[in-house]
């Protein structure tokens, strides 16, 4: 594949969560990753607003395991909620994806330098990241490292195919459809021998628009240069 990346991300937790168990303040996991989970986890590694970062597969490594633990979440207004939320545990995954240019963003055109933003995508995957890496949410810190994709064993090497049911695919954004919608994909994964090949956003059938959306725009009526923000606080007294 062409701008191909590969890497493993691991972490004692993990917490993708169903969104049909968040309103009532609890919490379970899927039992794989979604799509936009990885992508997340690929734009932590490595990410430009020139970029779309394109999800191939996912290979997992171990068991699929589940942890509940009570958790006591934030509450602003001054009770003392106890939650259940239910954790993977030890999870293990490799992962391929690549990157296309984001042709909605005609003002990034000058940075569609394709040799250069794939030599620094394999960098960051060699220190780990250019940023933290989370495994779902703040609190599943996960770790990345390179590696070659199918290489190595996984605990469901020829277990045949398994069923996922339907999930969350991941969101369509406006600055990268070129659509004033922001919409929700669904899908029905079936991992095979614990691979999950997924569909290009594009390919999704099950698309269902949750509100509308503006693209966010940067131009010079709401971007200051780094000369102007000095300038502003030299004026200030606060250099």
């Amino acid at each position: 594949m062409r701008n191909s990346v590969e890497f493993v991300v691991y972490g004692d937790y993990a917490l993708f969560t169903d969104p049909l168990t968040k309103l009532g303040g609890e919490k379970l996991s899927y039992q794989v990753p979604t799509y936009q989970a990885i992508k997340g986890i690929v734009e932590s590694v490595y990410w430009k607003p020139t970029l779309i970062m394109i999800v191939d597969e996912i290979r997992v490594m171990k068991p699929i395991r589940m942890e509940s633990k009570g958790i006591r979440p934030m509450d602003y207004s001054g009770g003392n909620t106890l939650a259940n939320y239910t954790y993977l545990k030890d999870v293990e995954y490799q992962v391929r994806a690549h990157f296309i240019f984001n042709i909605n963003r005609p003002d990034l055109a000058f940075d569609r330098n394709e040799h250069k933003h794939h030599n620094i995508f394999k960098r960051s995957v060699q220190v780990g990241g250019r940023r933290d890496i989370f495994l779902g949410t703040r609190e599943c810190q996960g770790y990345v490292e390179p590696c070659t994709f199918g290489k190595g064993k996984s605990f469901y090497d020829r277990y045949g195919d398994i069923h996922l049911g339907n999930m969350v695919h991941g969101i369509n954004y406006p600055d990268e459809t070129g659509r004033d919608q922001l919409e929700v994909r669904l899908w029905n994964p079936v991992m095979k021998d614990g691979v999950i090949t997924f569909p290009k956003p594009e390919e999704c059938t099950q698309v269902r628009t949750i509100s509308d959306m503006k693209p966010k725009h940067f131009d010079q009526t709401n971007v200051e240069s780094a000369e102007q923000t000095l300038a502003s606080w030299g004026e200030e007294g606060n250099l």
